[in-house]
């Protein structure tokens, strides 16, 4: 059966957005990593404190734009050349952010990607044992603070960042010793993590307190935790990004894709901070193409998904964050399997009336898909 996002894909291509000009890219990395430094070398060089906090409220802002700039060579998506998506990768994953690749591209694009919200398999999608976010944790009596989750987990989230860099060294330590799975990517990854430690801890204690340099560094990547969790929680988190249970049922790639997704706005500050991660769904249905063109695609796979029944979901930043939280005092409902899945979808869809503003791109005639393309199901660790 012909793909339904076959012609979708033969426009994209016709105007060139399936290309990868790393020009762009890097110009914005370029933004991002002068904005960090800027802000480190304003934190360092001055004494009043509202001058100190304004240069790490630069310098997390700038911090976090490496990594969502980067996120895009991790789908090798910046460039056509796949040393310089690795290149890109390594300096802003492991060496900027001490985020090891290997960990991120089993956890992101290994398992997430291929199963959004998916339970049981999308580990970014399960809170336990310290937290509830769906009925049948809470019926399984899981969530060790269940009962106040609603205002402790708003309290902690600053702490993922901790959490993906434990994640990464565990992931290398557990990988590393086993011949079978190691691969020299690992090798490379615990290198520049390596490296991370002698640029970020070991050369500054040169020149400042050991004690100093560590309490920077704690607070450098603890600032993170919050614009992160803003960036990356809004697409996946809210009830309306539906959830299904693992199985063994038959996968429907655009019917995972855009219901268990959700775009948000931005103004231009949030989208230079957001490197395109604000379009979820664009990125989740086509996530080798560059961030650069997610703005432009948008309006056409809008289209599309209206045109076919699914759903696109487009909320306020503000309003999607807060709806992160609301999970943890309602939390949501799994549906059984895919059919679940898109009789939910079906309904969803049949309740929203029908969109009165004009589509700003000529309409693109897709065929629906009859026989979707499977998913990989990501189930076991990963190589990579």
């Amino acid at each position: 059966m012909e793909d339904a996002l076959s012609v979708l894909k033969t426009e994209f291509r016709n105007r060139g957005w399936n290309q990868r000009p790393v020009g762009p890219v890097v110009f914005e990395l370029f933004i991002h990593v002068s904005l960090a430094l800027s802000g480190i070398a304003i934190f360092v060089l001055t004494e009043p404190w509202w001058l100190r906090a304004l240069g790490m409220l630069i310098s997390t802002y700038g911090s976090v734009g490496v990594g969502t700039n980067t996120h895009t060579a991790t789908h090798y998506a910046a460039s056509r050349h796949r040393w310089v998506n690795e290149v890109l990768t390594h300096f802003g994953y492991p060496f900027f952010l001490m985020l090891g690749a290997t960990f991120w591209r089993h956890r992101h694009i290994t398992l997430h990607h291929a199963n959004p919200n998916v339970m049981g398999i999308d580990q970014d999608a399960d809170f336990t044992p310290f937290f509830a976010s769906t009925e049948l944790e809470v019926a399984r009596g899981a969530g060790l603070f269940r009962r106040y989750q609603r205002v402790v987990f708003p309290c902690i989230a600053w702490l993922n960042s901790y959490l993906r860099q434990v994640g990464s060294w565990r992931h290398l330590f557990r990988i590393l010793p086993d011949k079978q799975r190691r691969r020299t990517a690992h090798f490379v990854d615990a290198a520049v993590m390596l490296l991370h430690i002698v640029a970020w801890f070991v050369i500054p204690s040169l020149f400042f307190p050991v004690l100093n340099v560590i309490g920077f560094n704690l607070l450098r990547i603890g600032l993170l935790g919050y614009p992160l969790y803003f960036v990356l929680a809004p697409g996946h988190y809210p009830e309306e990004a539906l959830c299904v249970a693992k199985g063994d049922w038959k996968k429907d790639f655009i019917l995972q894709q855009t219901a268990t997704t959700i775009n948000y706005r931005t103004g231009f500050f949030g989208s230079l901070l957001c490197s395109g991660l604000q379009y979820q769904i664009e990125h989740h249905l086509f996530p080798g193409y560059s961030h650069i063109y997610y703005a432009k695609m948008a309006p056409l796979v809008e289209a599309f998904c209206i045109q076919h029944g699914y759903p696109y979901r487009m909320y306020g930043w503000t309003e999607s964050v807060l709806k992160t939280f609301e999970i943890f005092s309602k939390p949501k409902h799994v549906y059984a399997d895919v059919d679940a899945l898109r009789e939910a979808v079906r309904q969803e869809v049949a309740a929203q009336p029908q969109p009165h503003r004009a589509v700003r791109e000529r309409p693109v005639a897709v065929p629906a898909l009859a026989e979707p393309a499977p998913l990989a199901h990501g189930l076991g660790e990963e190589s990579i």
